[in-house]
């Protein structure tokens, strides 16, 4: 059932959209707290208790099952062998692009340190502590806490200059964990242990911070940050409340990174859009979350934000984007399927009493029970998820999918149809967070299986992030829904984007309209392309229709659809599509105007590597439309159903 929401309405926004991604100084903690009120209100380090650290205090807060498989987990990694980082590995990304070999070495001594600390806390036999001291000291001994790709240029750390990126932050809060669960057996071992741990962290984290914040971009006070910013602040805060005992330096640094976590909301807009898209929200506005609660926890509820509507819409984004089981919106390099994070989705709906979020994350839990948030990063949301296990109501979920969204400030538009097709579709501009240049771009689903797709991202290597972004094919235009003009398709950056768009939502339609001409090359010659993306609800269709005039006759026009079902193309005038279940959807043209050919786009070379596996194993196959009367002005459309 769906949920009995619509609304009609018609939005126009006219000329350059100037309120895309832009700054706006809500500085919501920093005019709400000063540093006095953080100092008042702060619980002093040796009164802080966030979590149990006896068998008999985690035995009242978590179900046996929990504390089996908890101790499973650290059982699993009691013989783990905590590797050094070569220089050699720490080079791979700057001779060869792998981000790889370094990260399965540097991840998993993380994940292993904190699944021993926990199984050691919760049994409290010392059958852990030997090996919780080796990954201590060996993660303590790198020279370099997160991983080659965001350092500059040298594939070596420079052990003189402290950088701070997000997988240093998690360290830092790793270790905090460590010290604050086990340290007494540490100072049994060896009091250097725990002072080694606090030293590493200040030199790492707590002093670059304090120092020189302002050097890192995902720190501006100028240009919207994306999930770097919530993703650290959330680490340092976790690693400054149980490591820090200077108690004015403790507030000190609490503050500053409540000032961090305005710069992300700051940067957000009105509507509390993710450009980033679902699977990165997770490491953006739940981020945002995690700091909040670390907040509530610290100040006994003295320092909250939970009822500012910004922080209300930024948590409905995750489920006003969820497709249909494990398959959410995933535009630009998110991916089109995660199995979402229950537990936290219902401890974030609790804090702000949203109703629609609690039962979405009890919906997650009872069908992802095991799942956890961006591969075992974030450890504080990890643990107060196993604090949360036993309080979440038993009753079942009433969860009813969202049936018509729409973020103004990222231009984005979701609609439900009652035949089960879900379509989504944006403007916005071609300078988004891990941006594709996919202006106009639209997904279609049928009952929760694909049908046209944003095929999403590839592996992370070298490339992915520099220069030459856009030379990889799941970044471009002509990888995505879109037409291709003279054989040209959009360019990267901020300028190249959507203008007078409009927004009908009621109970006829779902439409956004929009003129996507700016996003292209310039040498594509359009003078104008207005792109109108609907959901026909009287009719249960999905319809294109573009309606453009160019500056000369096109040597070619082309237009794109990518799929991952078995298609059909042997009938003039229609695509059949063969969804994996046996749904068959139609796409319907004028094989008058269009000849129709196919491609796979490449599997091969590791940035691509995982679109092998990343649609069930379906390759993404590009459908490709040539017009055959080119003129230099002209409209046309295509329209899909259900059969």
């Amino acid at each position: 059932m769906l949920k009995p929401f619509t609304f009609s309405v018609v939005l126009l926004f006219v000329g350059t959209l100037t309120g895309l991604a832009q700054v706006t100084q809500r500085n919501i903690l920093g005019n709400k707290y000063t540093l006095e009120a953080v100092k008042q209100a702060l619980v002093p380090r040796n009164q802080f208790n966030p979590y149990p650290k006896t068998p008999a205090e985690w035995k009242a807060a978590l179900p046996d099952s929990v504390i089996a498989h908890t101790l499973k987990a650290g059982e699993d990694v009691l013989n783990y062998k905590f590797e050094p980082i070569s220089a050699t590995l720490s080079l791979d990304f700057v001779r060869s692009g792998d981000r790889e070999r370094h990260s399965k070495i540097s991840f998993g001594k993380r994940n292993a340190l904190i699944d021993l600390v926990l199984a050691e806390s919760i049994e409290d036999k010392g059958r852990f502590t030997e090996a919780i001291l080796n990954g201590i000291w060996s993660i303590c001994e790198e020279s370099f806490w997160g991983v080659p790709a965001h350092i500059i240029g040298t594939g070596l750390p420079n052990v003189e200059d402290n950088i701070v990126d997000l997988f240093a932050a998690e360290t830092a809060a790793v270790l905090a964990f460590a010290d604050y669960f086990t340290g007494e057996k540490l100072d049994r071992i060896n009091k250097l242990i725990r002072r080694r741990i606090y030293h590493e962290t200040n030199q790492r984290l707590f002093i670059p911070m304090l120092k020189n914040p302002d050097r890192y971009g995902w720190m501006s006070k100028k240009t919207a940050v994306n999930n770097w910013n919530p993703w650290i602040m959330s680490n340092w805060m976790t690693a400054t409340l149980l490591l820090e005992k200077d108690e004015a330096r403790r507030a000190e640094s609490l503050h500053a990174a409540m000032l961090g976590l305005d710069l992300y909301l700051n940067g957000l807009g009105e509507d509390g859009g993710c450009d980033e898209g679902p699977s990165y929200w997770f490491a953006a506005g739940a981020c945002v979350f995690d700091g909040l609660e670390l907040l509530d926890e610290a100040t006994q509820g003295k320092v909250t934000i939970y009822n500012e509507p910004l922080i209300q819409k930024m948590a409905s984004y995750v489920y006003k984007t969820h497709i249909a089981n494990d398959y959410f919106v995933n535009f630009a390099d998110a991916d089109p399927k995660l199995k979402p994070d229950g537990i936290m989705l219902y401890r974030f709906g609790q804090k702000i009493n949203d109703p629609q979020l609690k039962q979405f994350g009890k919906w997650a839990v009872e069908k992802y029970p095991t799942a956890v948030s961006n591969n075992g990063f974030h450890r504080m949301r990890k643990i107060q998820n196993l604090l949360t296990v036993k309080s979440i109501d038993p009753t079942k979920n009433t969860y009813e999918p969202v049936r018509n969204a729409y973020f103004n400030d990222i231009q984005v538009l979701t609609a439900r149809a009652d035949n089960g097709f879900y379509l989504a579709t944006h403007g916005g501009h071609n300078a988004e967070s891990h941006n594709h240049n996919d202006v106009g771009d639209f997904l279609l689903y049928a009952n929760g299986e694909p049908v046209i797709i944003d095929a999403g991202r590839g592996n992370y290597t070298a490339r992915t992030f520099s220069s030459k972004r856009y030379e990889l094919w799941f970044t471009q235009s002509q990888y995505h829904n879109l037409p291709m003009i003279n054989g040209l398709g959009q360019i990267a950056g901020r300028s190249y984007e959507a203008t007078n768009v409009k927004i009908t939502v009621n109970d006829k339609e779902s439409s956004l309209n929009m003129n996507i001409a700016p996003s292209y090359d310039k040498a594509a010659g359009i003078t104008v392309w207005n792109r109108t993306v609907k959901l026909n609800r009287a009719k249960n269709t999905v319809e294109i229709n573009d309606d453009y005039a160019l500056n000369q006759k096109p040597n070619s026009l082309q237009q794109v659809f990518m799929t991952v079902c078995d298609i059909d193309i042997t009938m003039p005038g229609k695509v059949i599509f063969k969804t994996w279940k046996g749904q068959s959807v139609t796409l319907q043209y004028d094989p008058k105007l269009w000849s129709i050919s196919t491609d796979l786009p490449s599997t091969e070379g590791m940035e691509y590597v995982s679109f092998k596996t990343k649609w069930d194993n379906h390759p993404v196959q590009r459908i490709i439309l040539t017009n055959k009367a080119l003129t230099q002005k002209g409209k046309y459309g295509f329209t899909i159903g259900m059969n």
